[in-house]
């Protein structure tokens, strides 16, 4: 007979990010670390893992080293919790004449009977409580009052085997304060969970955390950025494209612009993703614009976010071009969000974009631009993956995602922020040139995966009441370098 494994029973955090990295929680009756520097949020953590518990009926128990339950109960005020009964708070208070100068240099409160004495009052309290959930904030005063890594090693044993005899699941909090990185607890721990707290040169502090151990586990692997907000501590976990696959039926989507279609052969697939590249003031938002213009012609909401216009401003420079986007977003069509690179974790961006086209059903995406989207991952690598990994994730869900790039320079030779090209199934070139004393716009394909487009270079210009694409410019030679040759009889240009 095949023997099955069964599905460990698990203790959630009740923080729905960290529960879907850990698989559903921390498995049952083991005992787990939780590390990371002050500030980083062990302590808010650890309280939504014992309310989570309190919610299921559980009886839980905070043993606190370090903090009062005054300053315990403060932190829930924060987050406009209520302190939950069914939470028992333990305080950990040092004999009295521990305070009293004259008898700091006894021998009858020597490290060894501090350390005795501590332990015992934390046993006792667990053997009184009963709980199934422990936190212990912290082991740094563990660790000091060890005194060496030898005791401090036999001692964190002893707790694990009497927590284990008591069917309990510990959470014990570290933050790394010891003078040595101390790994101790990393090889008895049944599980390791790492917060890091990062300072970028400006805008607001980044956090994210890694789980470094999960014995016997499945878990997701990697960096995952979170935020401690009032409410508690939300996470994000890393998005793997290929855990979302959907099925849809592709189909050509139109812009509404004849010629644009023309140039893309007939149309952007559905569940693909393109690319408008050219320098500040071609155009690149307004030829996104069009494409969520036709996805309401046709019934679909669309999203926008925004990284780099005000969107008062947007709305109202769209709407002097006969654009409603402000109707669009009244009437639900239209999903539209500033985004401050300098406050949002790209995780967190991510989640959102998740979020919006499970919840709505959005089916056409506008990131406008990478230079906004990479000022909040400055590291280029990092910032390819990412980028890789959302689009794909979008591509799979049947949305068909628009993502504007503002190159350097205006004329003659560009440079993008970061080669992303070949990350887009088709890129939408858009340039200026110099001609008979204007300057002048032309716009090109220079790839598409899904199938045949034009191999012309139109002309374009922005109107008052739009684009206006002309035909292909067939007497010019040289427009992508900015200062072509006119080679034709005529100069009837769009």
């Amino acid at each position: 007979m095949a023997r099955t494994l069964e599905t460990p029973d698990k203790a959630a955090f009740g923080i729905v990010g960290l529960d879907d990295i850990l698989g559903g929680g921390l498995v049952r009756d083991r005992f787990y670390l939780l590390e990371g520097d002050p500030g980083t949020g062990k302590t808010t953590i650890a309280l939504q893992f014992l309310l989570d518990g309190a919610a299921q009926d559980e009886k839980t128990l905070y043993i606190t080293l370090s903090e009062t339950e005054e300053e315990l109960r403060e932190v829930t005020t924060s987050h406009g919790w209520d302190f939950d009964p069914r939470i028992a708070v333990f305080e950990v208070i040092p004999p009295e004449s521990l305070l009293d100068a004259d008898q700091q240099q006894s021998l009858l409160y020597s490290a060894d009977l501090e350390l005795g004495e501590t332990v015992q009052q934390i046993l006792d309290a667990v053997d009184r409580v009963k709980p199934t959930r422990i936190v212990l904030d912290s082991l740094s005063e563990i660790r000091l009052l060890a005194g060496s890594s030898l005791r401090y090693r036999r001692q964190i044993l002893a707790f694990k085997h009497h927590f284990a005899r008591h069917a309990t699941t510990v959470l014990m909090l570290d933050d790394l304060t010891a003078e040595a990185l101390d790994k101790t607890v990393h090889s008895v721990a049944h599980g390791v969970i790492r917060l890091e707290e990062l300072a970028p040169d400006y805008g607001a502090q980044r956090r994210r955390l890694r789980v470094i151990k999960y014995r016997g586990q499945h878990f997701r692997g990697g960096f995952h950025d979170y935020t401690i907000v009032p409410g508690g501590v939300r996470v994000f976990p890393r998005l793997v494209s290929l855990e979302h696959r959907t099925g849809f039926t592709r189909e050509q989507l139109v812009s509404g612009i004849a010629e644009l279609d023309a140039l893309l052969g007939g149309g952007i697939e559905t569940g693909s993703s393109a690319m408008i590249l050219g320098p500040s003031g071609t155009g690149k938002t307004l030829f996104a614009i069009q494409y969520v213009l036709a996805a309401a012609a046709r019934g679909e909401r669309a999203a926008m976010f925004i990284f780099d216009e005000e969107i008062g401003l947007l709305l109202e420079r769209t709407r002097q071009m006969g654009y409603d986007l402000e109707g669009l977003r009244d009437a639900g069509k239209l999903l539209i969000e500033q985004v401050d690179a300098a406050e949002l974790t790209p995780g967190e961006f991510a989640h959102k974009v998740r979020s919006l086209v499970a919840e709505h059903a959005v089916k056409t995406v506008v990131i406008d631009s990478l230079n906004g989207y990479r000022a909040a991952m400055p590291n280029e690598h990092v910032l390819v993956l990412h980028i890789h990994e959302l689009m794909q994730y979008l591509n799979r869900q049947g949305a068909t995602t628009f993502l504007t790039v503002a190159e350097h320079g205006l004329v003659g030779d560009m440079a993008t922020p970061a080669e992303v090209t070949h990350l887009a199934d088709t890129v939408i070139l858009l340039r200026y040139f110099e001609a008979f004393g204007r300057m002048r716009r032309a716009i090109s394909i220079v790839k598409k995966r899904a199938g045949w487009h034009e191999d012309t270079i139109r002309e374009y210009r922005i109107t008052s009441d739009g684009l206006r694409i002309g035909d292909p410019l067939e007497e010019f030679q040289g427009v992508l370098s900015g200062v072509p040759a006119f080679t034709g009889k005529s100069s009837d240009l769009a």
